[in-house]
């Protein structure tokens, strides 16, 4: 994707916000949906994603980033996510399939 920044970071908002209740997803595959890496997933989403459901979107094991895992472990439950060990379980509720 070529663009500016802020059209970066529309793009995976974008997406995220297509993420139903209850299914996560990870930062590469945001990324790859989007045509960037997963640290430009995260680093939009940490400068600007409070208007979507940045809990939704993990890192590739389904651990939650440090500076938000309890908080987003608290949204993902609250949905119905299974979380076993501190991980999601992304086979069982990975997006999109």
């Amino acid at each position: 994707m070529t663009g500016s920044g802020l059209d970066v970071d529309e793009a995976v908002f974008d997406v995220v916000e297509r993420i139903p209740p209850g299914r996560v997803s990870t930062y590469g595959a945001i990324g790859r949906l989007v045509g960037v890496g997963p640290r430009r997933v995260a680093r939009a989403l940490a400068q600007g994603g409070g208007a979507v459901p940045w809990h939704r979107v993990v890192r590739a094991d389904g651990t939650a980033a440090e500076p938000v895992r309890v908080r987003q472990l608290q949204l993902l439950a609250a949905e119905g996510v299974p979380v076993r060990g501190g991980r999601v379980d992304l086979a069982a509720v990975g997006w999109p399939d």
